[in-house]
């Protein structure tokens, strides 16, 4: 999901202003509905949805104008596809709590990739991780709540800080178990707090100690969206288009 999708027209559908293009993408548990906006008389864009699973759907470009019936201009299939960031989202969602998993991921830390690398990393798994389809009883801290806060060991939260993952942090710190891990010692005896501190991460450090930090930018940030029963309604600022999405 929330990738830029560019329609081009034929010369037959290039139509008056007054006309609205939008298209309708079906899968087996959900539907969504966007908005278009015009780039050129022969070309649209608009985002593509967050989808619930990795499957291939039916997408219908629609056309739509005042007293008139809506009109199917064309029909296409769409395949929402496991990547490499979706495999990373799903990983980590599991092995939270899981000490050998958490501590096998510490060899990432040996490689320290460039920050450009590491911007699109945090990109990429953070917005997996909202499209994923977490049990309801998820915690960070993983699913022993028994735990004694005292006891050392590493967490999701050791995880993404290490690596200055900001925008993975911040999704973290809004689940359950988020707030708690920031004062959990690792066997070296460091928090997430004091990790951030100790590799100079200050925009991560701000974001764990200041109760008004505001959320990292990122493009997923640029939307804003609304939840109302089965459906939903997202706002995608950049691009000015309108998803809804409604379970089927």
């Amino acid at each position: 999901g929330d990738s830029v999708i560019t329609v081009q027209l034929t010369e037959e559908d290039k139509v008056e202003d007054d006309v609205v293009f939008y298209l309708v993408f079906t899968g087996s548990t959900v539907q969504h509905c966007t908005s278009t906006r015009k780039i050129n008389p022969g070309s649209l864009e608009t985002i593509s949805p967050g989808h619930d699973c990795c499957e291939t759907v039916k997408v219908v470009l629609c056309a739509s104008k005042e007293g008139h019936p809506i009109l199917v201009v064309a029909e296409e299939s769409f395949q929402f596809i496991q990547d490499e960031a979706y495999d990373a989202a799903q990983f980590l969602a599991t092995c939270a709590g899981n000490q050998q998993a958490l501590i096998f991921t510490r060899f990432l830390d040996r490689s320290r990739p460039p920050a450009a690398d590491v911007d699109f990393l945090d990109e990429k798994v953070a917005l997996a991780f909202r499209h994923l389809k977490l049990p309801a009883e998820w915690n960070v801290l993983g699913a022993d709540q028994s735990l004694n806060e005292n006891i050392p060991r590493e967490t999701l939260m050791h995880f993404a800080v290490r690596l200055g993952l900001l925008r993975l942090t911040w999704f973290l710190l809004q689940q359950p178990g988020g707030r708690g891990a920031l004062s959990i010692h690792n066997n070296e005896g460091a928090t997430p707090v004091s990790l951030a501190l100790e590799r100079g991460y200050q925009k991560l450090h701000q974001l764990l100690t200041e109760e008004e930090a505001r959320e990292p930018d990122s493009w997923s940030t640029l939307s804003h969206t609304v939840h109302a029963g089965e459906y939903c309604v997202k706002h995608h600022r950049r691009l000015d288009v309108y998803l809804l999405t409604a379970e089927t």
